[in-house]
């Protein structure tokens, strides 16, 4: 030192030793790979959910090859777009709903199985209910009357429901006014029709998709993709059911 007193012992600084500093950085290469690992696992574990409880619905099905401009395909692949009326008659568009999970519900108010699974999907709607996640359900029907009619038969039995008039069909404000009376808090999924063309059962949209039967139903990914489609009816409140589309939803 510079007034010529040695060092004290405790004034050396800092010593490292070698071995020391090896075997730390080891340790941090092992932990740093570890985190790696983990993250990207993580996104590989919840694509294989989505796949397992997809499959487990029968889900992952060729489509109809309609969908994909007349090939065979199977999913993931583009939904095509499609606008349908609301009740007041206004257009709605399927690309309206992008950035959104899209589960769309295709139905008809003379299709009996499709009345029995309404209730389980208004269930899942309320369960799963959030802002990025909507449920639609496109009715193959000529009229706003019987589709009000079915969803009153569907989740109110045994509400009272107005005759048919001399035309054989009920007028719209009292299939309205019955709808209301029945489920005053309306429906958690959004309803839109599909009228078939001419005297047909099959709504325009849903042939436009190669759909010979109803219900069938389309998992929608935020991006406009089909992740799962579903040819028959599904419990959507089972847990499988629910775990296909949370996992799209939570990606």
């Amino acid at each position: 030192m510079a007034d010529g007193t040695k060092p004290a012992a405790n004034d050396r600084g800092v010593v490292i030793n070698p071995r020391v500093l090896l075997v730390g950085g080891g340790a941090a290469l092992v932990g740093l790979a570890m985190l790696v690992a983990f993250l990207w696992m993580v996104p590989s574990a919840a694509a294989r959910e989505e796949k397992a409880a997809c499959r487990g619905l029968l889900g992952d099905q060729p489509l109809n090859p309609a969908v994909c401009n007349g090939q065979p395909c199977i999913v993931p692949a583009h939904a095509p777009d499609f606008t349908a009326l609301d009740h007041q008659g206004k257009p709605v568009r399927l690309s309206d709903f992008q950035g959104k999970v899209v589960l769309v519900n295709f139905w008809a108010s003379w299709c009996g199985v499709c009345k029995t699974e309404k209730p389980a999907l208004l269930a899942m709607a309320n369960e799963l209910a959030r802002d990025d996640f909507a449920v639609i359900a496109l009715a193959s029907d000529h009229n706003w009357s019987d589709v009000l009619l079915a969803l009153i038969d569907s989740l109110a039995p045994g509400a009272a429901v107005p005759k048919a008039d001399k035309s054989g069909s009920v007028p719209l404000p009292q299939a309205l006014d019955a709808y209301r009376m029945a489920l005053p808090t309306g429906v958690p999924f959004k309803v839109f029709i599909d009228p078939p063309a001419g005297d047909g059962n099959i709504g325009q949209i849903a042939a436009s998709w190669g759909i010979k039967a109803v219900p069938e139903t389309a998992l929608i990914d935020r991006k406009g993709n089909i992740r799962a489609y579903f040819v028959n009816k599904r419990d959507w409140t089972s847990n499988v059911a629910q775990t296909c589309i949370r996992s799209v939803l939570d990606e």
